[in-house]
């Protein structure tokens, strides 16, 4: 039996370490191993590496100063070091505003806060995973800590305008800390915190999303924000988290922070071959949405909502062909509830557990997005064909359906 090729469509997950990045990693896995806090002269050498790559993650992100670069292990660790280290530098404050379609990595710690005595206010989302303005700006008080909201949706792509959000936020009150959550922008669109972006305060990412290895995140802090440390024990990162560097993965995360800069004109034919994927589905597989279609996205991410099946049988069928992409549901870690993002959002009964996301990078092909469109028709239909929701007879959606 042939293994088809392998069409790799989940991005949004993580992505291949480009080769270029793991060449810039191998000097210190061998001679370049020491300490960047010794005093010697190889150990010296080292450190300047890392002040280099702190130089080029400086102005990946807008050519901010290259002190304001904090490195973390992930975005997970970067986003609970943002939440918990605000309000430890600040504990007369008590509210924190945040959405009810974050990644865990924000929700989870906002839940926390509110077991801490913390009032959390969670935005809610229009069928497009859009926030009303006018709901946020009734969000912010006198006693308003942290805002703390995505750049963009991880499942849908959906973008916010987190640099007016911002903006809104320190007019309203100085005092207020504005945080986002980068991690699906970084490396597809523009992060620049010295201008659209200006008013954020604090804003995290991480290298695995982006042709960098999984273990090195960064947290951007603004100078003046009040910010807590919130891994305790030594003096790196200018005492605001300790642990020995991770160098190796640091200078992995800097060469992929040029290589997005290089790769930046690829992403509107990324867009491209998103949207004509998306045009074609929507022409061949009858009962699909795209979820956040109208609002603005990443340019690399289709989130499609089919209903009458389940994604993560959609899954299976697609890794038959050699295609890896993802469902929207959480069923596939052993739950039988649906993505909170979906639940947000409202879509109906009969698409709740059926939806697939399909993420792109650089290095996709023409070719891979055509074999998608031929394939995923395909697979629908016949499962389908298994649907009791779905009249085989008459190849359409059977009469009365409950919750429908």
């Amino acid at each position: 039996m042939n293994t088809p090729p392998l069409i790799y469509a989940d991005n949004n997950a993580t992505t291949a370490v480009a080769p270029e990045v793991a060449e810039a990693m191998q000097p210190f896995f061998g001679g370049a191993y020491f300490n960047p806090s010794s005093m010697y002269e190889p150990a010296l050498q080292v450190a300047e590496a890392l002040k280099a790559s702190r130089e080029t993650v400086a102005e990946f992100l807008g050519g901010v100063p290259a002190s304001e670069v904090v490195f973390t292990s992930c975005a997970t660790e970067s986003n609970n070091a943002a939440v918990f280290g605000v309000a430890a530098a600040n504990p007369a404050r008590r509210h924190i505003v945040t959405s009810a379609v974050e990644h865990p990595a924000v929700l989870e710690v906002c839940r926390e806060m509110q077991r801490r005595g913390y009032e959390v206010t969670m935005l809610g989302v229009d069928r497009q995973g859009r926030i009303a303005v006018a709901d946020y700006v009734r969000a912010l008080r006198p006693d308003t800590l942290l805002v703390t909201l995505m750049h963009a949706n991880n499942e849908t792509g959906v973008v916010w305008p987190v640099g007016d959000w911002a903006r809104i936020a320190k007019e309203t009150d100085p005092g207020i800390v504005f945080h986002t959550d980068a991690t699906q922008t970084a490396g597809k669109m523009p992060l620049d915190l010295a201008g659209a972006l200006k008013h954020v305060d604090l804003l995290s990412f991480s290298g695995h999303k982006m042709h960098a290895p999984k273990g090195v995140g960064a947290l951007y802090v603004r100078r003046g924000t009040p910010l807590r440390p919130y891994l305790l024990g030594g003096h790196q990162e200018a005492g605001r988290r300790g642990g020995t560097e991770n160098v190796a993965y640091i200078a992995g995360l800097a060469r992929a922070c040029e290589l997005a800069q290089a790769h930046a004109p690829d992403m509107a034919r990324i867009e491209k071959l998103r949207d004509g994927l998306q045009a074609e589905l929507l022409k061949t597989v009858p009962h699909v949405e795209v979820n956040g279609a109208e609002a603005e996205r990443t340019p690399n991410t289709l989130n499609l909502s089919c209903h009458f099946i389940e994604g993560e049988a959609i899954l299976y069928e697609l890794i038959s062909y050699g295609i890896c992409a993802s469902t929207g549901s959480a069923c596939s870690s052993g739950s039988l509830e649906p993505s909170h993002v979906l639940k947000a959002l409202g879509v109906p009964f009969t698409a709740m557990h059926g939806s697939i996301r399909l993420s792109f990078s650089a290095y996709t092909t023409e070719a891979e997005v055509k074999r998608i469109a031929e394939v995923f028709p395909k697979v629908v239909a016949d499962l389908r064909k298994m649907s009791p929701y779905w009249d085989q007879k008459n190849n359409r959606p059977r009469e009365n359906i409950p919750g429908a």
